[in-house]
């Protein structure tokens, strides 16, 4: 640049035709000429993204997961193979970017934490993984071939990745659970690691100690409540190393997020009426300033990752301009109302209760089935449902619906819910014998059906009440699997395989 501006006018002119001599050669390489758009070498965290991505902004969702894959995450996946662009009608094993060269793919990467929130590395963790995935009937649909490029599981090790990142050294002499100045654990508790994750599911007692060994066991009542401080650090730590978008796994996508990922800005969404953070949506670039300066500053505050904190880190850095608050409406549209705000005109359907999504009131119980998807929160990126974890999505069918190709997974979980509802009803289990077959009671999801009926994939019949918005939700994600419905770009999923690399 000093030459440039120190120059004589012919050496500044003769810069400029250099320049210009460069571009054309560049326009004329037949790399870019072939591909008709910028030619892009993949980066390592992303390196099966589609030509057309740029590597700087990948398209990533990242979902952080701890304990058993259940209905909520399995139906956050199914709405983003609904609401993306993901070109899965052509067929398996395909490259659909040969025929669309603008085509940029997103991948939904589901990180799992399976146990300790400190565990070492463990060669054998990912086999387990994706043992224990295969076997349940929530997730292993998504192993098969037809959403291998599209949706990718990811084994979470909180020192792996801490250690990923450079503002984080010395993070293992610190307390690692920190939410709003509430502190888990003691110093040097990273260092037990191995002591950890052989202890998790033995601990007892109510001392910090035991709370902080306890993540990771899924049989007591503080599992939840640090699952969620962990996952305030890991949204960061995820979006600060590989880019992308992160979201709580309570989030349901609603719209293509293509206008979101062409801005390569960095956002958050409002706390319902405060000008506070809520990060159960955030998007930064990687390895960005606003990341480095979070991560600095919650290291100089005991690993605080609490939203309300991070609100007061750029507030008082004045940055809040590199992290975007936008407006919640655009992604947790029931917020307000639910706090007694914005009634008098409300965003459709009207729920004064977050547990209106799950149990939708009498008066307004029949818009869900006549509206459908089209008819909900229309406009907004996604939903939030904040939590309600042991709510099922569709209480009349509460397992994977997906039609003959994953029947056998289906019949896992009738069955268990049968064996649930006859151990808590042991007197209609022995009176409901007349069957044959192996009937042995009736089913848990409709009067009058035996046992084997159950795991057998046959029709559930009517609901005796109308659908909740949350089960339509769940149904109308499900038909597209099963090819009864296309999706919002009016594509039918295709589950032809083609093993022909030249077809396009």
């Amino acid at each position: 640049m000093s030459q440039v501006l120190n120059s004589s006018a012919s050496a500044f002119s003769s810069l400029v035709a250099a320049r210009q001599q460069l571009t054309l050669s560049s326009q004329g390489a037949p790399s870019a000429s072939l591909r008709g758009h910028p030619v892009y070498s993949p980066h390592p965290s992303h390196p099966t993204a589609d030509p057309a991505c740029d590597p700087d902004y990948p398209r990533l969702f990242h979902i952080f997961w701890a304990g058993p894959f259940t209905d909520k995450p399995y139906t956050a996946t199914l709405s983003f193979l609904f609401t993306q662009r993901l070109a899965l009608d052509t067929p398996i094993n395909s490259d659909p970017t040969r025929a669309d060269h603008s085509l940029c793919r997103p991948q939904l990467w589901i990180w799992i934490n399976p146990g300790p929130a400190s565990s070492i590395p463990d060669p054998r963790a990912e086999r387990r993984m994706r043992d224990d995935l295969a076997r349940n009937p929530w997730s292993a649909p998504f192993l098969h071939p037809r959403f291998r490029d599209t949706v990718k599981f990811r084994l979470w090790n909180t020192t792996e990745q801490l250690d990923g990142v450079a503002e984080m050294k010395g993070w293992r002499d610190m307390r690692l659970f920190n939410s709003g100045g509430v502190k888990y654990g003691s110093a040097g508790m990273a260092q037990q690691a191995e002591n950890l994750a052989r202890r998790a599911d033995e601990s007892s007692g109510d001392d910090d100690d035991a709370l902080f060994e306890r993540v990771g066991s899924s049989g007591n009542n503080d599992y939840d409540r640090l699952s969620v401080v962990l996952s305030d650090m890991a949204r960061f730590v995820l979006t600060h190393r590989f880019g992308g978008v992160y979201l709580d796994a309570d989030t349901i996508l609603l719209r293509d997020w293509t206008e979101l990922w062409n801005w390569h800005g960095a956002f958050a969404y409002r706390w319902s009426r405060l000008e506070k953070y809520n990060t159960a949506v955030l998007k930064m670039q990687r390895g960005s300033a606003i990341g480095h300066l979070v991560f600095r500053s919650a290291v100089a505050n005991g690993l605080d990752f609490h939203p309300m904190t991070v609100s007061r880190y750029t507030k008082d850095a004045n940055v809040e301009g590199l992290l975007l608050r936008l407006p919640d409406a655009l992604f947790d549209p029931a917020w307000l109302n639910t706090e007694y705000y914005q009634r008098d005109r409300p965003p459709q359907p009207y729920f004064k209760r977050f547990e209106d999504f799950f149990d939708t009131p009498k008066e307004i119980n029949a818009a869900p089935v006549a509206a459908g998807f089209d008819g909900f929160f229309k406009g907004a990126f996604s939903y939030h449902f904040h939590n309600f974890w042991w709510i099922p999505f569709d209480a009349a069918r509460n397992f994977p619906d997906l039609g003959p190709r994953f029947h056998a997974g289906e019949r896992v979980v009738r069955g268990r819910l049968l064996a649930a509802k006859l151990a808590a009803n042991p007197q209609a289990a022995s009176s409901s014998t007349g069957g044959k077959d192996g009937d042995n009671g009736p089913s848990p999801t409709a009067p009058g059906e035996t046992a084997a009926a159950a795991a057998r994939p046959v029709r559930v019949d009517d609901d005796e009440r109308d659908l909740s918005w949350a089960a339509v939700l769940k149904r109308t994600f499900e038909a597209f699997v099963r090819g009864e419905r296309p999706n919002m770009y009016g594509e039918w999923l295709s589950w032809d395989e083609n093993e022909a690399e030249d077809e396009y």
